[in-house]
């Protein structure tokens, strides 16, 4: 069950890069990602209403539990690090070309496995090593189809902006299954609504910090903002998509490195967007490159059997 919720997550996601890019073509990012956040917590915001003052969901998968600073530290933190992600994230996909960065993206699986077995003590088996050198040779690949459009990866700030979101990213996933895992098996054990639910509301808040702080007084020397309706398309799909990733997670057997990877199949879908409605360039190398990504995720599923 939690493999095929990982499969539909990945299309979600997909179809989330997708809407994000299209939003944030010349479009001011700040303001787009506050957005996001606001939508977001939009969503939630009746479940966390009606779990606390009902007991309509009560016993249901929407039913949002209550806890208190010892727990909302946790979510915090979890808020801290994704909307870091998103930051850097999201810069980098206005200025480069949606079928580079899908598959920079896609080799997160190779960093949340090594992440685990830096922190949950696991070791690599030989598919597992094939996995993590084609990821490496995929980037390096990608970075020479990256020349030919005159993004070279070693000078570009847009691709280290990329590769530290894809870090951040990873590590958010690890810390996934540490705040859902339960305290028996070294984890903090807290619902996983109560995790989506309260972190969107902490970005939105995080979020329009920034947003005030930094854009606001300088918006007239800036990018100016446009609203599009994929903004909240954006939101709509990620919520979906993060609600059916945390629902798989919490599923008894279910495996971070596993799902992790199939979430970054998503790359197929915004690959597609790239190719076929944003017009992108060389995309005969780039799919190439792009086999080696998946290849590379073939050889994690079977080493993590």
């Amino acid at each position: 069950m939690w493999l095929l919720l990982a499969f539909l997550s990945a299309t979600l996601l997909g179809f989330y890069d997708s809407f994000k890019k299209k939003a944030l073509h010349d479009n001011a990012v700040i303001p787009i990602l506050f957005l996001n956040t606001v939508f977001s917590s939009l969503i939630f915001l009746p479940f966390i209403f009606l779990s606390s003052s009902t007991r309509i969901l009560e016993g249901s998968i929407f039913f949002v539990s209550q806890g208190g600073w010892e727990v909302h530290r946790f979510i915090l933190l979890k808020s801290l690090i994704v909307l870091s992600s998103w930051i850097f994230g999201y810069f980098a996909m206005k200025y480069l070309p949606l079928t580079i960065v899908g598959p920079i993206n896609a080799t997160r699986p190779v960093m949340v496995l090594v992440g685990a077995l830096l922190v949950f003590g696991e070791r690599l088996n030989s598919w597992q090593w094939i996995g993590v050198a084609l990821a490496v040779v995929s980037f390096l690949l990608l970075s020479k189809s990256g020349r030919k459009e005159g993004i070279n990866f070693k000078h570009n700030k847009w691709i280290y902006f990329l590769v530290f979101a894809a870090l951040l990213g990873a590590i958010s996933g690890l810390y996934d299954k540490y705040l859902m895992a339960s305290p028996q098996n070294g984890g903090v054990g807290i619902d996983r609504m109560m995790v989506q639910s309260w972190y969107n509301i902490y970005q939105m808040g995080m979020m329009g910090s920034v947003m005030l702080l930094l854009w606001w007084p300088t918006r007239k020397r800036t990018t100016p903002f446009h609203w599009d309706w994929t903004v909240v398309l954006i939101s709509l799909f990620l919520c979906v998509a993060d609600f059916v990733y945390f629902y798989a997670l919490s599923l008894p057997g279910a495996m971070i490195s596993i799902i992790s990877m199939i979430r970054r199949g998503s790359v197929l879908v915004s690959f597609l967007f790239g190719a076929l409605f944003f017009h992108e360039k060389n995309l005969k190398a780039k799919a190439f490159d792009l086999a080696l990504v998946l290849l590379g995720m073939i050889f994690l599923y079977i080493g993590s059997k």
